[in-house]
């Protein structure tokens, strides 16, 4: 855990001290009391609730200093005080300063999906020759970004960090913070739509990661024409040097051939490197794409072909994502409930068709979130990524997915669709009762729906 003086802290951000004798040093910084360790900067954010108000919890729990723009005769008398105008503008300045002090390369990858099984298969690229930091879970947005940077030792040399938006702009914030010498693009999907409008909006907000960038390196889906009629526009020339592509035919600078796809794993060569394959530790055709992207990084960092796909072979996937779990009546759960957009979805139910297995397939999906005035066409419409003859049973939850469950009621037999709203509680029951040995069940939903929850009450698995 990196160490900082108040002095060092207070120059870095901008601040003036107050009670400074309390501490000349700090181990740590955090924005959470929950979270909060022993000898820690307390940074009080102030959104839909005042951090400040907090401040006797962040004392009590340890920490040695903190932040503050309240009113200074409010600062607490206990412990040091770093006064500020702003203290998530301070927090990020502090992460910027550190970030430019340990002076590692950073590579920053967005993408409407893929960006967190992307960011873990560069991470362990990188990490084949550098020491390496990443981004934990998905803390990808103004407060993750800062708070991954502030976390990463002084001896690092690749950090790799996600960049997760909802709104125009929010990738710029994050890319003048992190100025990152690799940029990834995985994709342009419809996450976010809401907020957004339309696919070109999306692909435009994602193109800000190279707003901090100087001189760097863009790596990018070539086949999106989204983006690449911008970036042949001229869009991304001053901040960029070079430009690679990644896709599934000849046209882009490396491409996918001869992919074979199995329960937990998929092989795979390109078409620079067809005696050799590489070796994905999770299944899905979809996931090539997020490996190419990785390759290119690795092999701009300097990185060797093999041991790029040695690192590749044996790479940890973050938690609730494409995640085999034991289930309930010896069933077989396949968690994919953290996030979901109409692209990603429509990935995993072609993935889950081609497997085999020993028993029923059966398909839990939940509410996409974020897609506005386009939720009901956009759910309805992922019939046409449904085999009713690949499975055995379709369950849907949430009020969106009635529109699907509609749709799918003249398709399937209607013993073996259901839709749930509301009360999770009945689905977990109907589930819990309907589930048998070696039945496979694959579970796919945005975070914010709570499916996670119905996962955790049908698994065995309770680490």
């Amino acid at each position: 855990m990196p160490k900082w003086t108040l002095n060092e802290i207070a120059q870095a951000v901008d601040g003036k001290l107050v009670n400074s004798e309390k501490t000349d040093q700090i181990e740590g910084v955090s924005f959470d009391t929950r979270t909060l360790k022993e000898g820690s900067l307390f940074i009080p954010l102030t959104a839909d609730r005042n951090g400040h108000d907090f401040i006797q919890s962040a004392i009590d729990k340890g920490a040695r200093a903190t932040l503050w723009s309240d009113p200074i005769d409010k600062a607490p008398q206990d412990i040091a005080v770093i006064q500020v105008e702003d203290t998530l503008k301070a927090f990020q300045s502090f992460a910027k300063y550190y970030l430019n002090e340990v002076s590692p390369k950073v590579i920053g990858i967005t993408g409407s999906n893929g960006k967190t099984t992307t960011k873990d298969m560069v991470a362990a690229v990188a990490s084949a020759k550098f020491k390496t930091h990443k981004t934990s879970g998905n803390f990808n947005n103004h407060l993750g970004l800062p708070l991954t940077i502030l976390e990463m030792d002084r001896d690092t040399e690749v950090v790799v960090l996600e960049m997760g938006m909802s709104e125009k702009g929010e990738i710029h914030v994050l890319s003048e913070i992190a100025e990152p010498d690799i940029a990834v693009i995985t994709m342009i999907g419809e996450s976010h739509i809401e907020f957004l409008g339309s696919r070109e909006a999306i692909a435009e907000a994602k193109l800000e990661i190279v707003e901090g960038m100087k001189e760097g390196t863009l790596i990018y889906p070539g086949e999106e024409p989204l983006l690449k009629s911008r970036i042949d526009k001229g869009w991304v020339d001053e901040k960029v040097k070079t430009v690679r592509t990644f896709g599934k035919q000849s046209g882009v600078d490396l491409y996918s051939t001869e992919i074979e796809t199995e329960m937990k794993k998929t092989r795979f060569k390109t078409h620079q490197e067809q005696e050799a394959a590489c070796i994905l530790p999770i299944p899905g055709e979809y996931n090539v794409q997020n490996a190419l992207a990785a390759i290119l990084a690795g092999e701009t960092l300097g990185i060797e072909r093999e041991a790029i796909y040695g690192q590749l072979a044996d790479f940890q996937l973050t938690k609730n994502r494409l995640e085999w779990l034991d289930g309930v009546n010896g069933s077989v759960l396949l968690n994919d409930a953290y996030n979901a957009s109409p692209s990603s979805v429509r990935a995993v139910l072609n993935y889950f068709k081609g497997i085999e297995v020993a028993g029923r397939k059966i398909v839990v999906l939940g509410d996409i979130l974020e897609l506005g005035e386009q939720a009901e066409t956009m759910h309805r419409e992922l019939s046409t990524a449904i085999d009713p003859d690949s499975i055995d049973e379709l369950v849907l939850y949430g009020d969106f997915m009635k529109a699907l469950y509609e749709e799918m009621t003249g398709k399937m037999d209607s013993q073996k669709v259901h839709h749930f709203a509301g009360d999770k509680s009945a689905l977990v029951s109907y589930l819990n009762a309907s589930l048998k040995p070696e039945d496979t069940v694959l579970f796919k939903s945005s975070f914010s729906t709570g499916m996670l929850e119905v996962v955790s009450k049908l698994s065995q698995d309770k680490k």
